[in-house]
């Protein structure tokens, strides 16, 4: 049980902050910054499942979908707050039953990542946000699930973190990626293409100086 009875402390007014084993740091350190944009994407989740919660620009996705879809989300949302706390105890400061991220999350969202991904069209083209405001949500989760990501691997060339922190990480990118697609074909909302084409004719020919 976690009890929070004072909201503000002042104890970090210097610019310090103190991980879970009581060791003091900057509040821009790699550590902290890393999983301060954890917390970031669990926010954008947060509105994500806002968005689900109602028909997204006049489309509709069925009910039992939206209830299936959400409890995902919210179980990603229970797994963040878990790799948080991985993230802010230093591996020798860890205990047994502490909240971690173990290698069961990871095959949980490959699972679902191949059963989402099953039925939809195959891809001849890049996709853009967008389509609608749920799909334009979750891409916004998507790039900050990716910026967690780099944040992560660059504190982990410096300082050890959980084994499974960055590979769940890279997972649920592509799981978000697969749910932004899923959610327009439920919706009958057309996907927002690519069109790589688009430009051909203004290319500068090969050789040509600008």
């Amino acid at each position: 049980m976690v009890t929070l009875s004072k909201i503000y402390t002042r104890t970090g007014d210097g610019g310090t902050t103190r991980l879970v084993g009581g060791q003091e740091v900057d509040k821009d350190s790699l550590r902290i910054e890393a999983y301060g944009t954890v917390d970031e994407l669990n926010a954008v989740l947060g509105v994500a499942r806002l968005e689900l919660a109602r028909p997204s620009d006049g489309t509709a996705i069925a009910d039992a979908d939206r209830a299936r879809l959400d409890a995902w989300l919210f179980d990603v949302q229970q797994d963040l707050f878990d790799l948080g706390s991985d993230l802010a105890t230093l591996i020798a400061d860890r205990w047994p039953g502490q909240p971690l991220i173990v290698a069961d999350d990871v095959a949980a969202l490959e699972r679902f990542i191949d059963r989402e991904n099953a039925d939809l069209a195959v891809l001849k083209s890049f996709v853009l946000p967008g389509g609608t405001r749920l799909n334009a949500h979750l891409h916004v989760a998507r790039t900050v699930c990716r910026r967690a990501e780099r944040r992560v691997i660059t504190l982990a060339r410096q300082d050890a973190v959980g084994e499974h922190v960055i590979p769940y990480l890279n997972r649920l990118s592509d799981a978000l990626f697969v749910l932004s697609r899923k959610v327009s074909q439920l919706a009958a909302a057309p996907e927002v293409l690519w069109s790589g084409s688009r430009k051909a004719g203004q290319h500068r020919p090969a050789g040509e100086t600008p």
